[in-house]
């Protein structure tokens, strides 16, 4: 029997509608999952941290967002500009499409929907988030007390980073030309890295590295980088794509093996990731 035009239409349309009301088996996206390229890490790196701004509101889809995270695949990931909603989806094709199983602890410091969608009533949740390939302990969230124009905070959780035990802070800082309210936050985070002899502190700090308001976490930890020093000593990698470095891993009491910085496309920041050795 040879189907007219029509009938076809009909029954391309009806597949449409099964798919919109029964929905794919895979997370939403999926399907659509990008291939690792060959050099991808297998699993897990014990000793790998990683620090990324994944831009909000950039609309960029999660799956490609989980896809850059597999590629490298570290035992901790800090996120800021993060909705809850986002790195739920993306902790589950993490897990579904590459294998990856995180537990996440969320940092976040405003329901706003017009950044993270979600009903009037529930507003979705904006801030930082911890993924960690252990379980995470002691999760504390501060608001700082001032944020600028927008609300900031750091969280901080204990997890294990190469099988030792080690407190893992990630912040995102008052934006750019608000200098005094960095200091201001600088000075609440900095008191509570002080308190731990190990240390790793993620973040977006919106400062270069010879801002004078940046001098409280230099004084308490050095960058991942080794090249990496406030001017005119340092030699420091940008980490936007406005070319100045705004993204640290802070390391107190923990040595650096391997430090990079990865340019991605669905970030106006790239991704630092960085092997550590905790004892």
């Amino acid at each position: 029997m040879v189907l007219g035009r029509g009938t076809w239409l009909l029954a391309g349309a009806m597949v449409v509608v099964c798919v919109v009301l029964v929905g794919p088996s895979a997370p939403s996206g999926a399907l659509f999952a990008r291939s690792l390229p060959v050099d991808a890490v297998e699993d897990v790196v014990s000793n790998r941290v990683m620090t990324w701004n994944i831009c909000n509101p950039c609309k960029e889809s999660n799956v490609d967002r989980a896809a850059e995270i597999a590629t490298y695949a570290p035992q901790v990931v800090g996120l800021q500009e993060a909705c809850v909603r986002d790195v739920e989806s993306i902790r589950d094709y993490l897990e579904r499409v590459y294998g990856l199983v995180y537990h996440v602890e969320y940092g976040t410091v405003l329901g706003h929907r017009g950044r993270c969608g979600g009903l009037p009533w529930s507003p979705g949740a904006f801030g930082q988030a911890v993924l960690s390939a252990a379980p995470m302990t002691d999760h504390v969230n501060v608001e700082y007390p001032d944020g600028g124009s927008e609300d900031r905070g750091y969280m901080a959780v204990t997890t294990l980073v190469g099988g030792e035990p080690v407190r893992v802070f990630n912040t995102h800082l008052a934006q750019r030309r608000q200098e005094s309210f960095r200091a201001d936050q600088l000075r609440v985070l900095a008191a509570d890295v002080a308190r731990h002899d190990r240390a790793i502190v993620l973040g977006d700090f919106n400062a270069v590295p010879d801002a004078p308001e940046l001098a409280r976490m230099w004084a308490l930890a050095t960058d991942a980088d080794p090249q990496c020093r406030p001017a005119p000593a340092g030699s420091c990698e940008p980490t936007t794509d406005w070319y100045s470095k705004f993204d640290y891993v802070f390391l107190r009491g923990i040595a650096p093996l391997e430090h990079r910085v990865r340019p991605t496309r669905y970030s106006d920041h790239h991704m630092l990731h960085t092997d550590v050795d905790p004892t």
